[in-house]
């Protein structure tokens, strides 16, 4: 697994959660369960990413398997937040981020610079660049099926 995919990876969280107000807490574990997007969120994202690309004049990753990645990501977070935050940064309020919008994607660096961190939209001259401005649906659930 690379460090992307590590990054976005859909993993099991645990955290704590007060389990009563009384003076002395209780402390319980939570697992958060891991649940892929919706496939409608996928398909709509893959299609906007694949618009996006001819738009821009950018290209995808010559590794589909991060173009997966991301564009599974996005869905993720349009599925969570109902927006589709970048995948790729750390936020200590994703709901916050999404409602500001300058992370969602196409983010702001990429609109004005197109500055792509998570490497979706990836200018000719990037080296990491393919000929590619399609993916299919199932290009997508091959490169990502052993994430589960």
């Amino acid at each position: 697994m690379t460090a992307l995919q590590a990054s976005t990876s859909y993993g099991v969280g645990i955290s704590s959660v007060a389990a009563s107000p009384r003076p002395r807490l209780r402390r319980r574990r939570v697992i958060l369960a891991n649940v892929e997007p919706s496939e409608k969120s996928v398909e709509i994202m893959r299609k906007f990413s694949e618009q996006y690309a001819r738009k821009s004049g950018t290209y995808f990753c010559v590794d589909k398997g991060v173009t997966s990645v991301v564009i599974k990501g996005l869905a993720d977070h349009k599925d969570a937040l109902g927006a589709p935050l970048c995948p790729c940064r750390h936020y200590d309020d994703k709901p916050a981020e999404a409602g500001q919008g300058f992370w969602n994607c196409p983010c702001v660096p990429m609109r004005e610079r197109k500055e792509c961190h998570c490497m979706l939209f990836l200018t000719p001259d990037n080296d990491f660049a393919g000929e590619e401005q399609a993916i299919t649906l199932d290009e997508i659930k091959e490169s990502t099926a052993n994430m589960k």
